[in-house]
């Protein structure tokens, strides 16, 4: 149950993320079929990504117990598929934030404040 949501999250930032770009790009009159049709190969790749990292928990703790590792395997599979769940979040937060601020200037202070933090620990999480 805990990859359906994890999957389900993912799949809704991403179309959140989608729609907001094509808002964005109609209101600064710069929408674009190539940015489209990149930007939702994008958004596939991401649910592949993330099914992929769930799949593999499930296979990790799967192997764990057939070598008798199933703790370390239970905590290496979770620490995977956690670690690409949440920079795929704050990836797309980032994104919807940059289209909202694009698409609405009056929000650009707390927005680029928020910004801000969002994107030190996107940064922390690609040094790891």
């Amino acid at each position: 149950m805990q990859y359906i949501i994890m999957i389900a999250i993912v799949l809704g930032l991403a179309l959140s993320d989608f729609i907001t770009g094509v808002v964005k790009g109609y209101v600064t009159e710069q929408l674009s079929s190539a940015k489209m049709r990149r930007g939702g190969l994008n958004k596939l790749v991401e649910l592949l990504v993330m099914a992929t990292a769930c799949g593999l928990e499930i296979g990790i703790r799967a192997l764990g117990e057939f070598y008798s590792g199933d703790t370390l395997a239970e905590i290496t599979g979770a620490v995977t598929a956690v670690a690409v769940f949440v920079y795929i979040v704050v990836m797309e937060l980032i994104s919807i934030l940059e289209n909202y601020a694009a698409i609405d200037p009056q929000s650009a202070g707390w927005v680029s404040r928020l910004l801000k933090r969002l994107k030190s620990v996107h940064d922390k999480e690609d040094k790891q």
